[in-house]
């Protein structure tokens, strides 16, 4: 039976804080549907302290800010999209359109097409998140989505140069410098100088995270992704120090970001939970990721690998580090999470930043239903048919028509009635169903 060695805010705290969080983020997003660019302004104002001229970015702008950036920060920059765009491309070239001939003269088939507009989120307030543009925006390009534009919040001021380059080399068409509810809601809603898009992606704050389930259904949205969740899963193998170092190190994002260990192992389990709190008095950003830990920070002590894995998929999280002596049996059998990173020597910071793999993934359980961002979400299947000959527009029509009678949908067996009497020679009373013929006919 799992026990807990350490256990963070109850259910029910959680569940008050998100109703907190809906209630804020209905208002804000109905003033920004009745007064656009005003309510725009007076967000970015409020909670960014950011007013500028124009929240669109000129090219000359965008020039200019790329050109504070140094050769190397550059070729960094350009380094990671190339790995995230070649993971992406061979996404794409997985995605085949097709075109069958499921009977003699019926034609079935289906187009992959792009999403025609879409808003790319990087968060950017606490940290610059100049991965996430990456993500979001390099990855709807190779997708060939025609209007990609993309938001972020000012970075101490002004805009951040490596998250506009990263924006701009990954070939956003428009950059706004906006941040929150507001950049979210005026990609999706529109105002008077921003056109809505079809769809929105890319992580955020619980505000954001919940921002774009609100809008769901107004666009569409990638999935929920926010805030950061990370899980290791570890036995006798390794350490405690890259244990509480892979849980700290996602804890960092935010103050509610919840960072769980799941082992077999009781001397691991107290050993990291001391290296944590060592680690938390040199830690730069312990002041955040400490609370985090406070708060979110779980410890759980299993029987085995079975209950390891039951309890980890019954938990979903974001990130899984996986750092055992059976590491691809995790990989066949865990059914539930947003990304695996596989062994010691990878780790979930690759996967945020450079190794190819995209970090917007799903969080709140949503990896028991979807996977992460890549190229076929922004992709649409498309279906459609044809029918070449009489014969095939016949035999379709005639079991067609049966099948829509025996609903009661008169006028949708008429549809096919009508292709029968027409190709097929065959007289159908008008509200009956087409007869049965033999075979042999």
């Amino acid at each position: 039976m799992a026990e807990w060695l350490k256990r963070g805010k109850p259910e029910a705290e959680r569940a008050e804080d998100d109703a907190k969080v809906r209630g804020i983020v209905e208002a804000t997003l109905a003033d920004i549907a009745a007064r656009g660019d005003a309510a725009v302004r007076e967000l970015s104002e409020k909670f960014d302290g950011y007013s500028p001229a124009g929240f669109r970015l000129t090219q000359d702008e965008i020039d200019a800010l790329i050109a504070e950036l140094s050769p190397r920060e550059l070729d960094d920059i350009r380094f990671a999209q190339e790995q995230v765009r070649n993971f992406a491309r061979a996404q794409r070239d997985s995605m085949l359109d097709i075109e069958v001939e499921t009977l003699p003269g019926v034609i079935l088939g289906h187009k992959n097409i792009p999403v025609q507009s879409v808003g790319c989120y990087v968060p950017g307030g606490k940290f610059p998140m100049v991965a996430s543009a990456h993500m979001s925006v390099a990855t709807a390009s190779v997708a060939g989505v025609p209007r990609i534009i993309a938001a972020t919040p000012p970075w101490q001021g002004k805009p951040n140069p490596a998250v506009i380059a990263a924006m701009h080399l990954g070939g956003a068409h428009e950059i706004y410098v906006l941040g929150g509810i507001q950049a979210v809601g005026a990609m999706a809603i529109g105002t008077e100088t921003i056109d809505p898009v079809h769809m929105l992606v890319g992580p955020g704050n619980a505000f954001v995270a919940e921002a774009k389930r609100q809008l769901f259904g107004r666009v569409g949205i990638d999935l929920f992704a926010g805030p950061t969740e990370t899980m290791v899963i570890a036995d006798d193998t390794v350490d405690a120090e890259i244990c509480a170092t892979d849980l700290l190190g996602q804890a960092e994002h935010g103050y509610n970001s919840p960072a769980v260990l799941v082992t077999n192992s009781r001397r691991l389990a107290e050993e990291t939970l001391a290296e944590i709190d060592r680690l938390l008095t040199i830690l730069p950003t312990a002041d955040t990721a400490g609370v985090s830990w406070r708060d979110y920070g779980e410890v759980i002590l299993c029987d085995g690998h079975d209950e390891m894995l039951a309890v980890a998929n019954d938990i979903a999280s974001e990130h899984v580090q996986v750092m055992t002596d059976r590491d691809d049996w995790y990989l066949e059998n865990m059914t539930c999470y947003g990304a695996l990173f596989l062994g010691p020597r990878t780790n979930v910071s690759n996967g945020d930043k450079v190794i190819g793999t995209n970090h917007t993934l799903p969080t709140k359980k949503a990896g028991r239903y979807t996977g992460g961002l890549w190229v076929g979400k922004f992709l649409k299947t498309h279906s459609y048919q044809k029918i070449l000959t009489d014969e095939a527009a016949t035999l379709i029509g005639e079991y067609g028509s049966r099948l829509c009678m025996l609903e009661g949908f008169v006028g949708h067996a008429e549809q096919c009635n009508v292709r029968v009497r027409r190709y097929g020679g065959v007289n159908v009373p008008y509200g009956e169903g087409a007869p049965y013929r033999d075979a042999a006919e």
